[in-house]
């Protein structure tokens, strides 16, 4: 399936702003199953000096650098990707969880997911609430995957009640939240159980396919927990949101150990206040692709 997919992130201050230096995590990345045909990132206002490159997980990230008064900060991401990501083994063929998380141990590329993240610390809690999934000698795929459908049955999507400073714990405690919640709670109870997550962020398709349910988190950058099942596997990705497994409805941008490895747009500004922050994704089929934008939503600054 290729993908057009228009990212527009737009900041309006309520006063100007002197001086400002923005971190992007807005262009997606080829991986196995993805495959990037084109991008385009722009800015308004131009910045005085942008670059470009790879941070430490080698997803891509854009440098951007203002020195004159704006009280507007917009930046539009496009992009043309075609995905295709394989289909997962039978549960019962896979190895057991257990010696999976014995193989992640010894190996150092996949057991930096082993550690906990400044906004996602492994959770006693959350490590306890997810064992339930994880009996003894249990195919890793089938204990994942009840985990991930845990989460979707026994915890309710309402965007408002919860914010960047809210833990594990507290999701936990009051079962509602959103995608960013839900996939904080899975890592860090993964992680306790010894398995190697990382946090997954991208865009789910906006429109879905005929007949079937429009799926939570879309027109929003949406998130979701990628897991290493065994060097026969590799890394596979789970929609806790959604309950589904990533599949042709997904775009992967990158990934890191917690929301503030890839947060979207972030930065230092000068001046400001009284800021006002409107996101819009439109992910759609490029033979769909028809140039209108879905209304952006409004998103408090916290």
């Amino acid at each position: 399936m290729i993908y057009r997919v228009r990212h527009i992130t737009t900041y309006a201050y309520g006063r100007p702003v002197d001086l400002a230096a923005h971190i992007l995590h807005v262009t997606p990345r080829d991986l196995p199953g993805q495959r990037v045909l084109r991008t385009h990132l722009s800015c308004e206002p131009d910045p005085v000096r942008r670059t470009s490159g790879r941070d430490s997980f080698g997803n891509h990230v854009s440098w951007l650098f203002h020195e004159v008064p704006h009280d507007l900060f917009r930046v539009i991401a496009d992009s043309e990707v075609d995905v295709s990501f394989p289909p997962l083994p039978e549960m019962s063929a896979t190895l057991s969880w257990e010696q999976v998380a014995r193989m992640a141990a010894s190996d150092g590329e996949v057991a930096r997911f082993l550690f906990a993240g400044a906004m996602c610390p492994t959770s006693v809690a959350a490590g306890a609430w997810a064992a339930e999934s994880f009996a003894p000698g249990r195919p890793v795929l089938e204990a994942v995957s009840e985990l991930n459908t845990r989460i979707y049955t026994d915890f309710r999507f309402c965007s408002g009640v919860t914010n960047l400073r809210t833990t594990v714990e507290e999701v936990l405690e009051m079962r509602q939240g959103v995608c960013q919640d839900f996939t904080h709670l899975m890592v860090s109870g993964l992680r306790a159980l010894g398995l190697p997550a990382r946090y997954m962020s991208g865009y789910i398709r906006t429109r879905p396919p005929p007949g079937q349910k429009r799926r939570l988190g879309a027109d929003v950058s949406h998130a979701w927990a990628g897991v290493w099942l065994g060097p026969e596997i590799g890394w596979a990705g789970f929609d806790p949101t959604n309950g589904i497994v990533t599949t042709e409805e997904h775009v992967v941008l990158g990934w890191g150990l917690d929301y503030a490895d890839i947060s979207p747009v972030r930065g230092l500004i000068l001046g400001g206040g009284g800021d006002t922050l409107r996101v819009g994704v439109d992910l759609v089929p490029a033979d769909e692709w028809e140039g209108e934008l879905f209304p952006e939503q409004v998103v408090p600054v916290v």
